[in-house]
């Protein structure tokens, strides 16, 4: 995929995001590392809403947060803190997702996490790391925590803080938030039915989780996650 092609498809991924409700004023990020280059990645303009991303206006940065194109548009240095630190550690990492939800804030906030009673969050058993709150993640000192929270997983709850995902592609990225940020909203709504909760066996959560595996993973050809987004991108596209 050609640098056009690709910022073209996170310009389309900030729409959908904004779409779907996950963005927060003109903060959070979804940055994708640029074809044929380790260190460069495209990224956001600091002060626009989601909705005014464009693949002109997408800024390529290296793992500092610094522009490398000559774009007029500033960069939220700051807050590329958690992305770069991903990125600089993860080869098999392509895109990173984070959000600050109103339901991935409020799981983010239980101590328990992420319980394995919906469809959604059975998905993730096993294969979600937890990272305990230092403060807005401002400080590269805790680049190599974040790092070592995540693991070899591709999906992490920054405590008190959010959701992150991060895929080998832009779509697989996508389609481990939409699926853990809905398990969170499913979550929160099961809770406040303040009725006992069924939370399946260990060996059931297991069985489910290599299941949702297959399940992404062989979708009529396709890579993960981007039949998905496809249907997505159509639908902000026609509005």
């Amino acid at each position: 995929m050609n640098e056009h092609t690709m910022r073209q498809r996170l310009a389309s991924a900030y729409h959908v995001v904004e779409h779907l409700g996950w963005s927060e004023s003109i903060y959070g990020h979804i940055t994708l590392k640029v074809t044929g280059s380790e260190n460069h990645f495209l990224i956001n303009p600091y002060g626009l809403r989601y909705d005014e991303v464009t693949a002109d206006n997408l800024v390529k940065i290296d793992l500092d947060g610094q522009a490398v194109d000559g774009s007029p548009h500033p960069v939220n240095v700051a807050g590329f803190v958690i992305h770069g630190a991903v990125h600089a550690a993860r080869s098999d990492v392509a895109c990173v997702f984070h959000t600050h939800t109103t339901a991935g804030m409020a799981v983010a906030a239980q101590a328990d996490g992420l319980l394995p009673i919906s469809i959604h969050a059975s998905g993730f058993y096993k294969r979600l790391g937890y990272h305990d709150y230092e403060g807005p993640s401002l400080d590269q000192d805790e680049q190599s925590r974040i790092v070592a929270s995540l693991g070899d997983h591709k999906a992490l709850i920054l405590r008190n803080h959010g959701l992150l995902t991060a895929g080998a592609t832009l779509e697989e990225a996508f389609i481990l938030m939409f699926r853990l940020q809905r398990a969170c909203e499913i979550q929160v709504a099961a809770q406040a039915g303040g009725s006992p909760l069924v939370v399946p066996d260990e060996a059931t959560c297991r069985g489910a989780a290599e299941m949702v595996d297959q399940f992404l993973a062989g979708n009529e050809g396709k890579g993960v996650g981007e039949l998905e987004f496809d249907a997505w991108v159509r639908l902000v596209d026609e509005l």
